[in-house]
């Protein structure tokens, strides 16, 4: 299904019954990575996924996304459901998101997932991501299959998962060139850390033990920052932990959901 929220048409799908559950993903994914904790959590949550602009059926627009344009689409799209408040769950960019919409709209959020995740870069991290969007504009999406594969899945699990992997890339490389350019402007200039501690509502942070993009340390600091956050990390995971250890992805977020939502 679709909404017209902020000027930009938004894929999203909706599934179960319960208190609302909303779900962000990475950059270079789409609403199905989430599949596995649809799966888990239907039973006793209404689960909205969605599309974050550029990527998946939603809308593609060129130039650079800003943090209160993409805070905007996800409110735009509440507010066109008709729901006024969310528990958040967001991995990499979407747990970015989460931060940032947690600081400017602390009302929506009743509680918060970040998984996989940072609040800004250290010195010099950010450097990455000129070049990768210098070769996205040179060879498209086709470019960052392999390499994004290595970040977000440990060497065991892409050896023993083909078919995973191979699905995961096809995703990757179906991503619209300009989406990916689009937020890459937004993850370079994140830079929360300091204001993490206006954050009030029950949080958990997961991390995965093995991820090279946002590695453990990361986590510890947001978790560190945020009154009362719960820190988890997952061993043998990397990036993408809600897919390599989804059991125990799903036993965390499914604990702490159970724990803070009002049935």
């Amino acid at each position: 299904m679709k909404n017209r929220a902020n000027g930009v048409d938004i894929n999203y799908q909706i599934t179960g019954a319960g208190p609302v559950v909303v779900f962000a993903h990475s950059l270079a994914s789409d609403l199905s990575m989430w599949d596995a904790q649809v799966a888990a959590l239907a039973d006793r949550f209404t689960l909205l996924r969605f599309d974050s602009r550029g990527h998946g059926a939603s809308s593609a627009p060129l130039g650079d996304y800003t943090w209160d344009v993409v805070c905007a689409d996800l409110i735009g799209l509440l507010d066109g459901l008709g729901i006024d408040r969310v528990h958040f769950v967001g991995l990499s960019m979407g747990g970015m998101l989460g931060q940032h919409l947690v600081l400017r709209s602390p009302e929506r959020i009743a509680s918060l997932v970040l998984a996989c995740t940072t609040s800004g870069f250290p010195a010099g991290a950010g450097a990455v991501w000129p070049e990768r969007v210098a070769v996205v504009r040179a060879q498209g999406m086709i470019s960052q299959v392999e390499s994004t594969l290595a970040r977000w899945f440990t060497a065991p699990f892409r050896a023993a998962n083909p078919e995973v992997t191979k699905r995961i890339g096809a995703i990757i490389a179906a991503t619209p060139p300009a989406g990916y350019i689009g937020w890459a402007s937004a993850i370079l200039g994140i830079d929360l850390t300091d204001r993490l501690g206006d954050i009030h509502c029950p949080t958990l942070v997961i991390g995965g033990a093995e991820d090279p993009s946002t590695p453990p340390a990361l986590q510890e600091i947001i978790a560190e920052k945020i009154n009362g956050a719960r820190l988890a990390i997952i061993a043998q995971a990397a990036h993408l932990a809600n897919i390599e250890q989804a059991a125990n992805f799903n036993q965390l977020l499914g604990d702490f959901l159970d724990s803070v939502a009002e049935k």
